[in-house]
């Protein structure tokens, strides 16, 4: 099918951060906390595979993982910094315990039978790299981002005198400076003697193209919902 991936990329924006939004609706705080817990493994699974798209040759994971942002970002307009930092040593949390996880199973002899542990095997073999370098970048990216969130917000309260006025910049200010640190941090670490260096080139800047654009998507999704947690307070305390 012609343009299927680009189909399937720009639709993903809308399940992810519609997805994002719909936990939070249903779970408060614990919702953003197990959306960041799934994004963050997701990612850092579906970043393995290699797909062209809009003409040029990109990881998949990009899109997923930019929910990680708007993740902190609501946490951070609803429940407060303290919360959005939690929101990312959770996420830190989690990804090293699958790295842990997935690697014991590499220590079992698989039986004779077996036709699933040479598959898992080659997929997960190059994980440990993969994570490790999610990680820091993770861990840099997210916590500049939850400091430029609030850092914009206190200095547009302090000159406007409106603590609820711009969000968006707030949002965009802060999530376009920390996406690229994470796009350049990342692929670096990741997929440096891995792929040719011009398919790194197109990965950094098309990846990083993706994440201007699902910046600038994820506003919206934002806006709603701040909107959800006025209209249900009680979100407050779950």
């Amino acid at each position: 099918m012609a343009f299927q991936n680009e189909i399937i990329l720009f639709l993903s924006v809308f399940a992810f951060f519609g997805g994002l939004v719909a936990f939070f609706r249903l779970f408060g705080k614990n919702g953003i906390f197990a959306w960041t817990v799934i994004c963050t493994i997701a990612a850092n699974i579906e970043v393995l595979i290699l797909v062209h798209a809009y003409g040029m040759d990109t990881t998949l994971g990009n899109v997923i993982f930019a929910s990680s942002f708007l993740a902190t970002d609501i946490m951070s307009e609803i429940y407060g910094k303290k919360e959005a930092n939690t929101c990312v040593k959770i996420g830190l949390a989690a990804n090293i315990t699958f790295i842990l996880i997935s690697q014991s199973w590499f220590l079992y002899v698989p039986a004779p039978s077996d036709t699933m542990a040479s598959p898992i095997r080659t997929v997960f073999a190059n994980t440990p790299r993969v994570m490790l370098s999610s990680l820091f970048a993770y861990a840099v990216c997210e916590l500049y981002d939850v400091w430029a969130y609030h850092h914009i917000w206190s200095w547009s309260e302090k000159k406007f005198g409106n603590k609820k006025t711009f969000l968006w910049l707030r949002n965009n200010g802060s999530t376009m400076v920390s996406q690229l640190i994470n796009v350049v941090v990342f692929n670096l670490l990741a997929f440096v003697g891995v792929f040719p260096r011009d398919v790194i080139i197109q990965i950094l800047i098309f990846g990083y193209a993706i994440f201007l654009v699902t910046s600038i998507l994820d506003t919206p999704f934002l806006y709603w919902a701040r909107y959800i947690a006025e209209k249900h307070p009680e979100l407050r305390e779950k």
